[in-house]
């Protein structure tokens, strides 16, 4: 199984618009963060998690031609707003692509996006994305993509936001913390992919230093860092990390044992 990091920014993205501090202005490309997103491929089939504004740009550079089915974390606009740019595979595969993730997002999504869920048929001569919503129950396993994938719910501020567990990989962003109950459920990783918004303190994410520490008590033999912001450069960040924990950049592929 291969993970790909699309995306490993925040919801402002790097470079930030009108910033010129250091990390906005690095030519090191691995500086440079569109919104989160990720791809799951394995033999059975190709999962997206989430699908911000940048989609196209994303799955253009990471070459990608096929999705099965997608997984969103929650609405907020950075990991939604990009959701017209399934159009291509649902057009391509002919048939509605699943979605799938917390009922309340995909809600949220019905009703942000009514024109994808009106029933009308899209005018003659253009296309609109053709989807199925699948809610998901925290903590009950799902088979997605031929898949098995068990979402997990955490705190994000007011909302809910899903991390997933598939095989011996997780994926959790605008998370806050990880209470005892799916603790349990992450142990025996290879690889987990955090949110580490940056060294201080934040309300509704993870800090770097608590990604660490929930990395060390996951015990997952490699963790990488994504939903970063420009306070933290990438070179800089991997020198101060410990062993084992890792930035992620955009366009990185992992291999999951």
């Amino acid at each position: 199984m291969r993970l790909t990091f699309l995306g490993t920014g925040t919801s402002f993205g790097v470079p930030q618009v009108g910033c010129d501090c250091a990390v906005c202005c690095s030519e090191d490309v691995r500086d440079r963060r569109a919104r989160s997103a990720a791809l799951i491929q394995d033999g059975s089939g190709t999962i997206l998690i989430d699908t911000p504004p940048e989609l196209r740009l994303q799955l253009l550079a990471a070459g990608v031609r096929q999705i099965d089915a997608v997984v969103y974390t929650h609405e907020h606009a950075d990991h939604v707003n990009g959701i017209d740019d399934l159009r291509m595979f649902s057009v391509l595969g002919r048939r509605p692509l699943p979605v799938y993730g917390p009922p309340e997002t995909l809600e949220r999504i019905r009703a942000g996006f009514g024109y994808i869920f009106d029933d009308r048929p899209p005018f003659p001569g253009t296309s609109k994305p053709a989807l199925e919503l699948r809610p998901l129950d925290p903590g009950r396993p799902a088979v997605i993509a031929g898949l098995p994938v068990l979402p997990l719910a955490f705190e994000h501020g007011n909302l809910r936001v899903y991390g997933y567990r598939i095989g011996r990989l997780a994926y959790l962003t605008d998370v806050k913390r990880v209470a005892p109950p799916e603790r349990a459920e992450l142990l025996g990783l290879d690889v987990l992919a955090i949110n580490a918004l940056w060294w201080r303190p934040h309300p509704t994410h993870l800090s770097i230093e608590e990604a660490i520490a929930t990395a060390r008590d996951l015990g997952a033999a490699r963790t990488y860092l994504t939903h970063l912001t420009h306070e933290t450069g990438h070179a800089d960040l991997l020198a101060r990390l410990p062993a084992g924990v890792m930035p992620a950049y955009d366009g990185l592929s992992v291999e999951v044992t």
